[in-house]
């Protein structure tokens, strides 16, 4: 009997599903600088995009729901007054991210409660800034079961651990070059990072000597690990010295050898970034320059090459969905974000296909939960803690998330950071919404009281604070029907809805601003010279300029109105739209299952 032996696995038949263009982020100016990081970040809500802001350095966040086309002029997140180099987002405090800029200062912000783009908003400014490196700051990374702790590497040639509720770093690790990725393990008891100089070197964070210094790929252009989780693996991915692509395993009690040796991949220029699926024990390899991702199974210490998602259009920035985000409902054991030529982001969604409708247990076992396991001192003591984990089951039964992940004891730093004076004078006028406090306690999480005007003593400036308000919000799905969610969305552009605002904007208009010029002409109007009352002509002529000028400001203001009508009524059409394709795919799925069961039958 002759035939190809298969080996068996559950991901055998993984595929990669992407969207169409309308549901993806389109209108977008990524950022052009050469300094090798992912340019995104994303968690189960927001996306983070490292922005082309020309003077300074700036990001965006895109609230996940929020689909299509964006506006010309978005509001940023700035604070840099160089490039933005890397972004994180917090896994205990789905509102909270870091970032890392060409400036050496590491920013920590803030999304606010109502954050959307669907409509003209202020910038956001960032709530604390930690100073102690030297040089630019080009990668980050939150510490995976402690809170309040961050892992940064910069050009200085240093690796600091940070609590930055105290504002401080901790613990300085001195390498021997620019280190070009950083890495923890499951528990944050080890780092591993990658340098210039070619070496591999494996940390106890806590410890500013190294564990173990070894060679690894002897190619000039940079390399990559990443830390496999539960697994005690590394993977690092890199270049030979003839320029091959390579990809390595090694055990971290003996960094001599890789596991099997350098397992070469192909002969492309662009640097490979790898993503590790602890869950499902899959690596996914995407390329910068090229469109394609590959992805390994791990077994037995030995890659097995699974599929390859192929596309002609080639990726610069990459960012990978945490396991508690994907749609669990349609299969989904992966999500990446992709960016395309600069403007676009690409979601990508990656299918475990099961005739079973049913919640696939074999295919998502626990995974991180978003809960903080120890304290920062209490690590930074010595002790270490198992992640806290739940069962994804959960987001199959809810349907998704049922709340933003908002830790009680994730804290920000007592030190706030001034803003500009553009943005203090829009305080005063209006409520700010962006340098909010977290509550201390989870009770307050539930109670949203008024605004109260307190004063920070380190910049005397008045700010608004306001605990936040994570009411129900669930995951959106680009492959499944539309969930709820708290932020201003597609819900708020129903013609009921606009019937309602239309209304409100008639019965209560907006106060009108007179200029200097228009005042000057009431007031010589009401006080007329005597040769003016002399002459009975003049003061109707001066009455009716100023009549003219009131009724060209309700002009404008009417304008103004119907433009927002406008807007939201594009708005309700394009969400129409996708609502339509949802309804064709799931038609269209129901169809194929049904032909699949004739042929079963037959």
């Amino acid at each position: 009997m002759s035939g190809r032996f298969v080996r068996a696995s559950k991901y055998r038949h993984i595929f990669g599903q992407p969207c169409k263009k309308e549901l993806c982020y389109d209108n977008l100016r990524v950022s052009k600088n050469a300094w090798d990081s992912n340019l995104m970040s994303v968690n189960p809500f927001y996306l983070s995009v490292n922005w082309d802001a020309g003077a300074g350095g700036a990001f965006a966040v895109i609230p996940l729901e929020e689909r299509g086309k964006l506006r010309d002029q978005v509001a940023l997140f700035r604070g840099h007054t160089s490039a933005v180099l890397d972004t994180a987002w917090n896994p205990f405090h789905d509102q909270l991210l870091a970032s890392g800029g060409d400036d050496s200062k590491i920013m920590l912000w803030r999304v606010p409660d109502d954050y959307s783009l669907i409509e003209p908003r202020e910038d956001v400014y960032p709530i604390a800034c930690l100073s102690g490196h030297h040089r630019k700051v080009g990668h980050l990374q939150y510490h995976p079961t402690a809170a309040n702790v961050l892992a940064s590497a910069s050009a200085d040639n240093t690796v600091k651990l940070w609590d930055y509720e105290a504002g401080k770093d901790v613990v300085s690790l001195r390498v021997k070059d620019i280190c070009q990725s950083i890495s923890f393990n499951a528990d944050g008891s080890r780092l591993v990072t990658t340098s210039r100089d070619k070496k591999i070197t494996i940390w106890d964070p806590r410890q500013p000597e190294p564990v173990s210094v070894s060679n690894g790929h002897q190619g000039a252009k940079n390399s990559r690990a990443v830390w496999l989780g539960s697994l005690n693996r590394i993977a690092t991915t890199g270049f030979s010295k003839m320029s091959d692509r390579q990809l390595a395993l090694w055990d971290p009690a003996d960094m001599s050898q890789p596991l099997g040796g350098f397992t070469f991949l192909d002969t492309d220029s662009g640097i490979v970034m790898p993503f590790w699926d602890d869950g499902n024990h899959v690596i996914y390899l995407a390329g910068k320059g090229d469109g394609n991702i590959r992805y390994f199974e791990l077994d037995n210490d030995t890659f097995y090459f699974l599929s390859e998602y192929k596309s002609s259009d080639p990726q610069r920035g990459i960012a990978f969905m945490p396991k508690r985000g994907v749609n669990v409902a349609e299969n989904e054991v992966t999500r990446i974000y992709k960016s395309v030529h600069d403007s676009l982001v690409e979601p990508i969604s990656f299918i475990v296909p099961r005739r079973s409708e049913g919640f696939q247990s074999d295919i998502y076992p626990p995974a991180p939960s978003g809960q903080p396991a120890i304290s920062a001192k209490d690590w930074f003591e010595g002790k270490n803690a198992e992640p806290a984990v739940f069962d994804l089951s959960i987001l199959y039964d809810t349907n998704g998330l049922t709340a933003l992940n908002a830790a009680s004891t994730v804290s920000i730093p007592k030190s706030a950071v001034p803003r500009p004076k553009e943005a203090s004078k829009a305080a005063e006028a209006k409520p700010a919404i962006n340098d909010v406090d977290l509550p201390k306690q989870a009770e307050q999480v539930q109670n949203v009281p008024e605004p109260v005007k307190t004063t920070t003593p380190e910049t005397q400036e008045e700010v608004y604070q306001r605990p936040t308000n994570p009411d129900k919000v669930k995951i959106p799905s680009v492959f499944s029907g539309d969930r709820e969610f708290t932020r201003r969305s597609s819900e708020t552009t129903s013609p009921k809805l606009k019937e309602q605002e239309l209304a409100q904007d008639k019965t209560e208009p907006k106060p009108i601003v007179k200029p200097a010029s228009v005042e000057r002409k009431v007031s010589i109007s009401v006080r007329p010279s005597a040769e003016e009352s002399s002459s009975p002509a003049s003061a109707p002529t001066k009455t009716s300029t100023t009549s003219s000028a009131v009724k060209e400001k309700i002009s404008g203001s009417i304008h103004d109105i119907s433009s927002r009508i406008q807007a939201l009524e594009k708005r309700y059409e394009e969400e129409t739209a996708v609502r339509d394709w949802k309804i064709a795919k799931l038609e269209e799925t129901i169809q194929r299952l049904t032909a699949q069961i004739a042929e079963l039958e037959h």
